[in-house]
């Protein structure tokens, strides 16, 4: 079988045009493996660090003797690639001026070549650095090459802190909330719906949830020193068989972020109390993370980047090293609100600023 070289990566070329080489090689969760091999194949060219490889996950790190070690993170891989016409969050990348298109241009191709340009760059970081990058993190979290290696490798996960390269904006985002999954389920009973009076519909019967929902007033909870905002939402509805039937069931879809006091049991302890009353089963749930600002290791941090540091809404990676009792926070090149979107970008000052802040504070 003819083996197909890896994909050439420079990680000493200028990181803005590295982002747009990142992207050229479509990774979409579960085809990693070009991405990796290009990323292994630039690492290995480094004789400062030692580099393994597992299933899509590359690791690699430094041994100097420092007296603190740091993790810099970021997930290789990307939703899927957009259908709409015109769309120009694909691949391959595109240039208009300094601004970059395509698809993982925020989240988080740009993080990733920021680590890769460190990577060449820091000969003699001030800290011993461990790089992660890792696979299936766009999917279920039983998937994550991070959660993987966390369990296979657990040494190369030991660290005093995490960066993780997700976009910010430039701003330090401080731990997480996290997110929980709920079906609730709605039964009735199935007739013609010529003689609707002998069923019971049960799609009709989901309006006492929706309003419930709709009224229902997130929280904003104040976790050392940042406020995060909570939200609880109906995010799938589904239920009918045909045009002419009464429905039986009917089962409503929802997603309950909530702040990081919380574990996923409190949160589904919310949930039911709202919907009492009703059949509810959690589907999915992932704990977030408190922001561990007080951290000497993060307090150097955010004093070296110069920004107030800001709550995570959504739901990251910092939760994985949280668990492990490593203070994290999210910093990345690019707005998060553009990710996923049929025009995601980053502009390359975004990219370029994010690596001039990590060098100020690592070398």
């Amino acid at each position: 079988m003819i083996q197909t070289p890896a994909p050439e990566l420079d990680p000493t070329s200028d990181v803005a045009q590295l982002t747009a080489r990142l992207i050229d090689i479509g990774s979409v969760s579960g085809n990693e493996k070009a991405v990796a091999d290009a990323v292994e194949e630039a690492l290995r060219g480094l004789d400062q660090l030692e580099v393994v490889r597992d299933g899509d996950c590359v690791l690699a790190r430094t041994t100097l003797g420092r007296g603190e070690r740091v993790i810099l993170a970021g997930h290789l891989d990307t939703v899927p690639l957009p259908t709409t016409p015109g769309a120009r969050g694909t691949v391959p990348s595109t240039w208009e001026g300094e601004t970059l298109y395509g698809r993982g241009a925020t989240d988080m191709k740009g993080g990733v070549a920021v680590q890769l340009a460190l990577a060449a760059t820091l000969t003699a970081p001030s800290r011993d650095i461990t790089f992660i990058f890792y696979d299936h993190e766009e999917v279920e979290a039983s998937l994550s090459g991070l959660g993987r290696v966390a369990a296979s490798r657990p040494d190369w996960l030991a660290a005093d802190f995490a960066v993780l390269l997700e976009p910010t904006d430039g701003t330090v985002e401080g731990g997480c909330n996290g997110t929980a999954r709920f079906d609730v389920r709605v039964a009735g009973k199935a007739s013609h719906s010529a003689r609707a009076w002998m069923g019971v519909n049960a799609i009709h019967g989901a309006a006492e949830i929706l309003g419930r929902l709709r009224d229902h007033e997130p929280a904003t909870v104040h976790v050392d020193g940042l406020d995060y905002r909570e939200s609880l939402n109906a995010v799938r509805i589904t239920g009918g068989t045909a045009g002419n039937v009464i429905p039986d069931s009917t089962v409503i879809e929802v997603n309950y972020r909530f702040a990081p006091d919380k574990t996923p049991d409190d949160a589904e302890a919310y949930v039911r109390a709202l919907l009492e009353g009703f059949d509810v089963e959690r589907t999915d749930a992932a704990a977030g993370a408190r922001p561990g600002l007080q951290h000497p290791a993060a307090a150097a941090f955010v004093a070296a980047v110069g920004a107030d540091p800001k709550p995570k809404y959504g739901w990251t990676d910092v939760a994985r090293f949280s668990a492990l009792g490593i203070p994290a926070v999210n910093f990345g090149p690019g707005d998060a609100l553009l990710a996923h979107t049929d025009d995601e970008h980053v502009h390359a000052d975004a990219i370029r600023a994010c690596l001039a802040a990590l060098l100020t504070w690592l070398a």
